[in-house]
């Protein structure tokens, strides 16, 4: 099998995971009135390691972080929809009753399956993970998790592939397969009057792209107010080796002391330099 190769700024995001999961368990672990049982969800879980491009050495995905996080989680939930990679999660966690792992699309195994574990009522709390590698993340999953209350969620807004795919100067000549997928992945067509804005030319009005702060900036505002989510930090940006934003990292709960605890992590790593 081959490992998928990341760069600096993924690693980053790790250790931005890293940092958060730690705290988040120790936070639900110590509360005992109610006691509370808490899971770790990862969507994209990949096969749990990766290679770093810098070094070519092996680095600790995901579901390796979340597993060995102490305090421990109750339970673990890794999805993927790549059978190499799920089977070979499957062998890194055999024999552990704690950790599920799903073969499939992780838009409908969220939905009819993890999701519902994860019920308030039910005193069940979780961190979730969304780490798309493009647009392949539906709306209804976002807003769902926003809606219950009892996930706090790190997402992977995919505007590189957006840039690439939809967000062309002319939106006339973007397949319709593209559309579909960035109306999926937003909920609904607003995407549109986001993404361009007129501006009267000599020969009339055009349409003219607005810039990527601009269209984040949007999604942290549908999060908060079409999903639920009480609390969204602004995102941090996540470059390539020629400093594009390939992607930003956005976090989202219900929880106030959720979001200071992020925007202390995002704060620490938001000016590295690579």
């Amino acid at each position: 099998m081959k490992l998928d190769e990341i760069g600096y700024w993924s690693e980053v995001k790790l250790d931005i995971v890293r940092d958060y999961a730690t705290t988040y368990s120790k936070i639900l672990a110590n509360q005992t009135k109610p006691p509370l049982h808490h899971v770790y969800i990862d969507a994209f879980a990949g096969a749990g390691i990766h290679l770093s491009k810098a070094t070519g050495e092996e680095v600790e995905g995901s579901p390796i972080i979340a597993v060995n996080t102490r305090p421990s989680f109750k339970e673990y939930h890794f999805i993927d929809l790549d059978g190499q990679k799920v089977e070979n999660l499957r062998n890194m966690f055999a024999g552990r009753p704690d950790i599920h792992v799903y073969h499939g699309d992780c838009n409908q195994i969220l939905l009819e399956e993890v999701l519902p574990v994860v019920r308030y009522e039910d005193y069940r709390r979780g961190l979730c993970l969304l780490d798309p590698y493009g647009l392949h993340l539906s709306w209804d999953v976002m807003h769902q998790i926003g809606q219950m209350k009892s996930i706090d969620m790190f997402l992977n807004f995919p505007i590189a592939d957006m840039n690439r795919n939809v967000f062309w100067h002319n939106p006339e000549g973007v397949a319709e397969d593209d559309v579909r997928r960035m109306s999926a992945f937003w909920g609904d067509e607003s995407w549109r009057n986001v993404a361009y804005s007129p501006v009267q030319m000599l020969w009339g009005p055009e349409d003219e792209r607005t810039d990527n702060k601009t269209i984040a900036a949007a999604f942290r505002q549908r999060l908060q107010k079409v999903a639920g989510f009480g609390n969204v930090p602004e995102p941090i940006p996540m470059r390539n080796s020629k400093g594009a934003i390939v992607y930003y990292l956005f976090f989202a709960s219900p929880k106030p002391v959720a979001r200071n605890i992020v925007e202390a992590i995002f704060t620490k790593y938001r000016n590295r330099e690579s």
